[in-house]
């Protein structure tokens, strides 16, 4: 065992963040931390690192044991250069090599070799030592740097680059290197897929799955929970609970759980309500009242147990257009962007179109111009070359993930009246309230808010646009798991046109239907979602490694035959284009409907559950207007379930 943390309880004042929380870490673990933003995950790590105090329970952790703590957006701070701030990770490594450089110079020295004692006791301290620095990886130090800076993105960086001159995205990336270098037996890292492109996540997910020592992560990114972790420690309402699995089992588990909580809470309630009724009825009759007075007895003793408390409140919004758009939405063609101080531009030749109800990704690495385009799509921005063509009837909505376009000095609450002032503050307030912002919540400052309430204060404003097209940055950054669930439900819904980038690939997985990859000297086109990306990816490299074969060994036949598939496969592609997309489209609607019916069952189900539940109460079943009346509604949503049902079947199928 690493670390096992037992009843730790952290409060702020009087008010609690943490109670009674509990964790064992073994070595090879892997755990995901989540949990709403605001649970205290942060603060949980933090007390674990040993940055902050906690006011009551114990943390075990054997002396021999290493960790390694990475804060969110905790960027490196360092005069050296990146290659300097990389080989200080290995300070004992370089000097045992520095001491065993001079100790072959002493073994050199003939003076020495005449004394055969000293000689041979240098000779085996000199064994021990190499040995040493052998088994540390002395001789992988600077393999192991490259490896890692060219893995989180920095392999065509000059070593010489001094580390204060880097951006912060880079500066955190940097920090994420250096942790992943020193290897503790505990890595704990907080949020550490933040300013990553698709590219290095993915190197990271690789490189944590095979490290050798536990992990412990907090992150809001499914996919990447899903491909690393073993177990989830989820933190609600103060308290924690450990799940066996990935994120995905965990969503299962915990349903599973609260359905099973649910059904012996309600079983309980009913044999409550029915040992209240026979108590009523038969305590005043002579011939029954020890009867009832024993049930009396039972009732009193039982342990009762409390409602399950389900879901925490959450965010709960909804898109829609005010009005609809023309059927061509954007054609954009050769467009440039060049910054004024460079000579190259920034990308070239890029063009695409938007069509009425698309959903379409923009995807590439960090810094190639993913949201300088959608500035110049918004207007924010001037094209250097190019043609950008929105079509009729065409209202923008735009999500910017720095939300420059917040006032930092207004309240919540002015700041979202102030773009809508023609609105009722009432009708203001409810909408705040749909994104968790209630009572004085709506007058704090916007400087003094965090990431995830910044953000749903920009949602809260695109939702009231009524835009029919939504142009979104990086929508899914600083959202906690639930609330990435209910934008994806709203965006789902939207019958709108959406144009979105995102490195968040179950996002990108659930909501693409069409993918444009940004590169330098134009895009390209993929249809369906990431996984479809991938896909497509992968059978171009093969077949481009199997051309680059043939032309290698001369088969410049075959060559020509794969050159003339990749060819045709272009143009069949291009020839059932309309047809794909239109497959895309529907099969999205179809899983719509589904999520929609699945609703509508759950709520028929629990709506009969509740009024038979009100059959067995005195007031009612003593009633016969009260029973007619509730059992008229009850055969009516038996009906409507079944013709749900009966629709969910064949959809389903489907």
């Amino acid at each position: 065992m690493l670390l096992q943390a037992s009843n730790i309880t952290k409060l702020y004042g009087i008010t609690p963040v943490l109670q009674g929380i509990d964790m064992q870490v073994l070595e090879r673990d892997r755990i995901g931390l989540v949990g709403v933003n605001g649970a205290g995950k942060s603060t949980f790590l933090q007390i674990l690192a040993g940055e902050i105090s906690y006011d009551s329970g114990q943390i075990f952790k054997s002396k021999e044991t290493t960790i390694g703590y990475l804060a969110q957006n905790s960027g490196l701070q360092s005069d050296r250069t990146i290659w300097e701030e990389m080989l200080h990770v290995f300070a004992p490594l370089i000097e045992t090599e520095r001491e065993l450089r001079r100790m072959e110079e002493q073994i050199a020295d003939p003076v020495l070799a005449q004394d055969e004692k000293a000689h041979q006791d240098l000779l085996d301290r000199y064994a021990v030592k190499s040995d040493w620095f052998k088994d540390h990886g002395g001789y992988e130090v600077e393999t192991r740097i490259r490896m890692v800076l060219h893995g989180m993105g920095f392999g065509q960086f000059p070593p010489d680059t001094i580390v204060s001159t880097l951006s912060g995205g880079q500066k955190t990336r940097l920090a994420l290197a250096r942790i992943l270098l020193q290897a503790p037996d505990l890595l704990m890292l907080d949020e550490p897929t933040n300013h990553l492109d698709i590219e290095t996540l993915t190197w990271l997910e690789d490189y944590l799955r095979n490290y050798s020592g536990a992990l412990l992560v907090v992150s809001h990114d499914r996919y990447f929970l899903d491909r690393l972790v073993t177990a989830i420690v989820e933190i609600e309402r103060h308290q924690s609970r450990r799940y066996t699995g990935n994120y995905s089992r965990f969503v299962d588990l915990k349903a599973a759980e609260y359905e099973s909580q649910m059904k012996q809470f309600e079983k309980q309630q009913d044999e409550i309500a029915r040992m209240e009724a026979f108590i009523q009825k038969n305590i005043v009759r002579a011939s029954t009242t020890k009867r009832a007075q024993s049930r009396r007895k039972a009732l009193e003793k039982m342990d009762v147990m409390d409602r399950p408390p389900g879901d925490l409140k959450r965010a709960n919004f909804t898109f829609e257009a005010e009005v609809m758009s023309g059927k061509e939405v954007l054609q954009v063609s050769e467009l440039a962007y060049n910054f004024a101080d460079k000579p190259n531009p920034l990308f070239q030749h890029v063009g695409f179109e938007l069509r009425r109800g698309e959903t379409v990704a923009l995807i590439g690495p960090n810094g190639i111009g993913k949201s300088t385009l959608l500035k110049m799509l918004t207007g924010d921005l001037q094209p250097t070359h190019g043609t950008i063509h929105w079509g009729a009837k065409v209202k923008i909505g735009y999500y910017d993930q720095e939300q420059t376009h917040l006032n930092l000095a207004n309240t919540v609450l002015e700041e979202v009246w102030g773009a809508f002032p023609h609105m009722e503050e009432a009708r203001i307030r409810s909408v705040l309230g749909n994104f968790l912002f209630s009572g004085d919540d709506v007058l704090k400052k916007v400087t003094a808010l965090s990431g995830g309430e910044k953000a749903r204060v920009a949602l809260a404003k695109l939702m009231l646009q009524k835009a029919n097209v939504l142009i979104l940055d990086e929508p899914t950054n600083h959202l906690d798991l639930f609330s990435k669930e209910m934008l994806e439900s709203a965006l789902m819904e939207y019958d709108g046109t959406l144009l979105f980038i995102s490195h968040d690939r179950y996002f990108l997985n659930k909501m693409s239907e069409r993918i444009v990859e940004l590169h330098p000297d134009g895009a390209e086109h993929f249809l369906g979602n990431y996984d479809d990306y991938l896909a497509k990816k992968q059978e171009l490299a093969e077949l481009a490694a199997e051309q680059a074969a043939m032309k290698l060994v001369g088969g410049t036949g075959r060559a020509s035959h794969i050159e003339s598939t990749i060819t045709t496969n272009d143009k069949t592609g291009a020839a059932s284009y309309e047809a794909d997309k239109q497959a895309k489209r529907e099969e999205r609607n179809r899983q719509r409907r589904v999520e929609q019916l699945e609703t509508l069952i759950a709520e028929l189900e629990d709506s009969i559950t509740a009024l038979e539940h009100e059959l067995t109460l005195p007031e009612v079943y003593q009633d016969y207007a009260a029973i007619q009346e509730r059992q008229t509604v009850i055969d009516r949503h038996k009906t409507e379930l079944s013709t749900a049902y009966e629709e969910w079947e064949t959809l389903a199928e489907g």
